[in-house]
């Protein structure tokens, strides 16, 4: 068999990480309230379609479309939710 060389391979170069501030305004935790503030925002701006639905102020068009709007939005966030306890049990799996 002949044998195959390889030649003029330089290591991997890798970027110095940068260490992550517990204090940063866009961490994580930060993310997932302004997620939940929003989604109760939209759940609040439906109920008040409602009431303006039932008052005569306002047409089930934007009612149903501010309903939509928060459940859509609900949904998201619960499967947010649920990806990220998945991962987190699955880091607990984890032997070191």
């Amino acid at each position: 068999m002949n044998e195959i060389k390889i030649n003029n391979l330089s290591p991997a170069q890798f970027q110095k990480a940068e260490r992550i501030n517990s204090n940063d305004p866009t961490g994580f935790g930060n993310v997932m309230k302004s997620a939940i503030d929003n989604v109760s925002g939209m759940e609040k701006d439906a109920d008040k379609s409602i009431l303006n639905l039932l008052q005569g102020k306002e047409e089930i068009h934007t009612t149903m479309i501010a309903l939509q709007k928060a459940d859509m939005s609900m949904r998201m966030l619960l499967s947010v939710r649920n990806k990220v306890i998945e991962a987190y049990r699955e880091i607990m799996r984890m032997q070191f």
